[in-house]
């Protein structure tokens, strides 16, 4: 306590607490809490203050503990009053201790306070029970009370032992207890024997064990730094990578502080200055969250990034900019301390040394000397392992600092841990000359070619910062946040991420690999692919919009440094400007019709490019989240890719021959099978009806669904009173392969038909991804509806098909508003999700529509992009209908809150004046519907 009386903070800290907790064992418990409350109030006051006016994480949270310990040692002084005035002097002494981030005197505003009542190793139970009794009543309910988060334990000195060897999560909490009041020599005998205990445990079993949980850990929050919503406290390069780094340190050296490692070299007094720096920027970070949060949370989520940044100085008005300089230093700080606390736990979990002798770098090289197998251009190769033969290995020559990754890549080595410090520390010869260098560059090409083992080693050049200084363009985006709704990581992480799913292909792994590698290695070069996502993003570097063009001008002279020949830079340049193209046809058009498959043809031009675009487009998508690829969106891209290798193989008269033959051979196939009640004439017509465009993607089960479909329909013509009173025919069945379910509905056309389909199946509580309509020449229309559950996944609510049957007749047959239905679901969900408006810091993207004619598709499209809300695609479709056209197609795509709809238009009736005159008021009155925030369209 001498120390801590010595502190001015601590001084103020209890001075407040004399004046303000007065009370004693005959005070009202009433009255105890109400000065408790007030005292707690003022504090956490106080401690805001020191907090707004930039004072460090770690100074901010040692105030928070300090006022925690006035807290604690009121409350168990009182606890000993009450139990000596109702029982007498108490059988054992006592001693309280804070454990965990407590003990660290690292409490956050909204920290749990972990704290443990330590009793003498000989107290007999039956006369202890009573005074813990005391205790928990006196000092665990009222800071309950208090709405603090308290995990508590009783233990005498003896249990303190057995519990922790039964339990590593205890034992590691027991290291960093702390007395906070009652007997201080209970205290050192249980110290004295903890340690004891601890240092005869066999510390490499503990350093290992602490490996693979690390290693747990970071895969459970997401593998990398670089994510868009980091975990502060359990993230990779987060709190609890510190303070492992003390954990292990304690066990492994008896001595948990950075001092301690400093001393025995296993850190520089620099790294341990930027480890702190690091350390306490992140702590600040955590105050500001917890400061500004109801409930604990550790997470830096996007909603919250940008209005934390300003509250921590970062003042740009831009919202954008403020974060994306937030983040940086957030990614800057996380990295620091993952990239030090990897390499300190490899050190303190597999140093051979005696650690009193220290660790140094000759010690090292000395060591592995009298193992090693074979001398390699300046570095040993020992078992699995490559380490420099001296410090000046790279000075020496300065092109091995790009070489050294091709070894480890070639002998499938990892580098010694002393190789990777030298790496990074010779990152300043990494200079003009050096990048230009033939022989280097010669190198890294050499890496982008060893198919299925590239992310490995571009990861290490990453992690050393070799690849941002030798290519210092994916420099530029380094650390780059992404404001899209599609990213998870910056754009850096991205592109590695996409590297590795190429390696994937190349394996032969996951459930597409192999069809995509049998794609790839039909082009002439398939490794080029590597070099192609690893340029795609630069463009990204001067801001998200217009990256591809952007992207061109950035590789180019980076394929020109490479040795790149004219034929293969110009399909890299080619599929750099176009790497979002491929996607946006299967995403926004009707790939079912053959204008859309000879576009897509003429922008790709020959069969390479378009392979090399197929497997990029699949590399970039499964690289960005790992949730963002489906099985829907395979078979789209499937389809897309396998009709635009068709038409390049033929001549558009061959594509005429060919997609007649299948006609004809699907309607063979339907007249073999001898429907039940279907005759052929019904059949005949079905094909007669119908466009060419309908039997390229429908096969002969889809074909026989919609005949059976339209026949049911037929005959309910004579019991019906009109036409228009004829009951819709809905087939609704799961398409397990494919992850949804399809909705079929055949009945008759008439005008604002999408548009009541759509709203019956919003009502419903299913999620539209995509639909398609078409109409026979009789006027009869068949719709099909792909819709997920709400939580994505086939439709498993047998509710949801009966819910959509009566909408849909209530809105067909008796023209009822279904807009009243969707705003009481959309109100439903805003009550079951919280009252509050989301405020999610959303991508750049602005909310935009474009209404327009295509004319190589002939077409009028209209697309929309905007924040999605319940009921958005029964407006548009309404607005749509009101303006006098009708839907022949939609493409309908929601990905984390954000709407890409398209639609193909067709008036419903001769126009009396042009269509662009008609276009311009549609256009406007969409405007309007997209401009309102998320439920207040729905919800009113």
């Amino acid at each position: 306590m001498n120390k801590r009386l010595q502190d001015p903070l601590f001084r103020r800290i209890r001075l407040h607490a004399d004046k303000r907790l007065t009370f004693g064992p005959d005070t009202p418990s009433g009255e105890r809490l109400k000065q408790l409350k007030e005292y707690q109030r003022l504090e956490h006051e106080m401690l805001q203050r020191y907090h707004d006016k930039g004072d460090g994480g770690l100074r901010v949270a040692k105030a928070h503990t300090m006022m925690v310990d006035v807290l604690i040692e009121r409350l168990f002084l009182n606890a000993l009053a009450v139990y000596e005035k109702k029982k007498g002097p108490p059988p054992y002494s006592v001693a309280m201790l804070a454990l965990g981030g407590y003990g660290r005197a690292e409490l956050c505003p909204l920290s749990d306070i972990d704290i443990m009542f330590l009793y003498p190793k000989k107290a007999k139970p039956e006369l202890l029970k009573p005074l813990q009794e005391v205790m928990s009543d006196e000092i665990l309910y009222p800071l309950w009370d208090l709405g603090l988060k308290v995990g508590h334990s009783s233990r005498t000195v003896k249990e303190t032992v057995s519990e922790a060897k039964a339990d590593v999560q205890t034992l590691n909490a027991l290291l960093e207890a702390r007395h906070i009041c009652g007997d201080a020599e209970l205290f050192d005998e249980f110290e004295k024997n903890y340690r004891k205990y601890y240092r005869r445990t066999d510390q490499r079993a503990y350093a290992k064990q602490r490996l693979a949980d690390q290693a747990e850990r970071r895969e459970k929050y997401g593998g990398s730094v670089f994510l868009q919503e980091p975990d502060i406290k359990n993230g990779v390069g987060g709190l609890r990578d510190y303070q492992n780094i003390l954990w292990m340190a304690e066990v492994r050296i008896g001595d948990g502080s950075l001092d301690a490692l400093v001393e025995k070299k296993f850190l520089s007094h620099q790294e341990r200055d930027h480890l702190i720096a690091a350390y306490d920027f992140l702590l600040r970070v955590r105050n500001e969250v917890h400061f500004n949060s109801k409930r604990p949370n550790d997470t830096l989520s996007l909603e919250a990034q940008p209005s934390i940044a300003w509250d921590l100085g970062y003042k740009q008005h831009d919202i954008f900019r403020r974060v994306e300089a937030f983040m940086q230093d957030y990614y800057r700080h996380a990295n620091y301390i993952y990239q030090t606390s990897k390499l300190l736990e490899q050190r303190l979990a597999f140093s051979n040394l005696d650690a009193n002798r220290g660790y140094t770098f000759q010690a090292v090289i000395d060591s592995r000397r009298q193992d090693r197998q074979k001398d390699l251009d300046g570095f040993l190769i020992t078992p699995n392992t490559l380490s420099a033969e001296s410090r000046n290995t790279f000075k020496e020559d300065k092109t091995r600092i790009i070489r050294v990754f091709r070894y480890l890549q070639q002998y499938d080595l990892e580098p010694d841990l002393d190789l990777r410090v030298l790496i990074s520390q010779s990152l300043d010869l990494i200079d003009a000359k050096l990048i230009h260098n033939e022989s280097a560059n010669r190198t890294f090409r050499s890496i982008l070619q060893t198919r299925g083992n590239v992310y490995p080693t571009l990861l290490l050049m990453h992690e050393t910062g070799v690849l941002g200084r030798f290519v210092p363009e994916f420099g530029d985006i380094t650390c780059l946040v992404q404001h899209e709704f599609y990213h998870r990581y910056t754009a850096d992480i991205h592109t590695l991420n996409t590297i590795r799913k190429l390696d994937e292909v190349f394996r032969e792994e996951g459930k597409n690999g192999a069809k995509y590698h049998q794609a790839l290695i039909k082009t002439e070069t398939p490794a080029l692919l590597y070099l192609i996502l690893l340029v795609h993003d630069l463009g990204k570097s001067d801001g998200v919009s217009g990256h591809c063009e952007n992207g061109v001008k950035v590789a180019e002279p980076i394929l020109r440094r490479l040795g790149i020949d004219d034929k293969r830079r110009k399909i890299i340049l080619t599929i750099v400007e176009n790497h979002l193209e491929m996607a946006r046809f299967w995403q926004r058009l009707d790939i079912d019709d053959p204008r859309t498959i000879a576009s897509f043809a003429q922008l790709v031009g020959d069969e390479d490019t378009l392979r090399y675009l197929y497997v990029h487009t699949y590399c970039d998508a499964s690289g960005t989240a790992s949730s963002l690829w489906n099985s829907y969106k395979q078979t789209l891209h499937e389809n897309l890719f396998h009709a635009t290798l068709e038409h390049l193989h033929h001549e558009p008269d061959a594509m005429v021959k060919r997609r007649k033959e299948r006609k004809s051979m699907i309607y063979r196939e339907i007249i073999e099978r001898r429907l039940p009640d279907i005759e052929k004439d019904q059949i005949d017509a079905h094909f007669n009806l119908l466009p060419e465009r309908y039997f390229i993607h429908n096969d002969a089960d889809d074909i026989i669904l919609h005949v059976q479909m339209v026949n049911e329909l037929l005959e309910t013509i004579s019991e019906a009173d009109s036409i228009g009173s004829l009951v819709p025919v809905i087939n609704w069945r799961t398409d397990e392969d494919q992850g949804m379910t399809v909705v079929n509905v055949v009945t008759w056309d008439r005008a604002g038909l999408f548009y009541k389909l759509a709203g019956a199946l919003t009502v419903a509580g299913v999620n539209i991804l995509s639909t398609k309509a078409i109409s026979r020449n009789d006027h009869i229309t068949i719709d099909t509806f792909y819709v997920v559950a709400a939580d994505g996944g086939p439709v498993q609510d047998a509710k949801a098909e009966a819910k959509f049957r009566e909408q849909l007749e209530k809105a067909l047959l008796h023209n009822t508003d279904l807009m009243p239905a969707i705003k009481e679901q959309a109100r439903k969900l805003a009550s079951a999700f919280g009252s509050g408006k989301m405020n999610r810091l959303r991508a750049p993207i602005p909310s935009k529509v474009d209404v327009y004619h295509e004319l190589s598709l002939k077409r009028t499209i209209v697309e929309v992009q905007a924040n999605d809300h319940l009921g958005l695609l029964y407006q548009l479709a309404h607005a749509i209908f009101k303006h006098g056209y009708d839907i022949s197609f939609a493409r309908i795509s929601t990905e984390r809150g954000a709407a890409l709809d398209t639609f193909y238009i067709e008036p419903t009736r001769p126009l009396a004046i042009s269509n662009t005159d008609t276009l311009v008021p549609l256009r406007d009155e969409i405007e309007r519907i997209i401009s309102h925030d998320e439920f207040e369209a729905a919800a009113g």
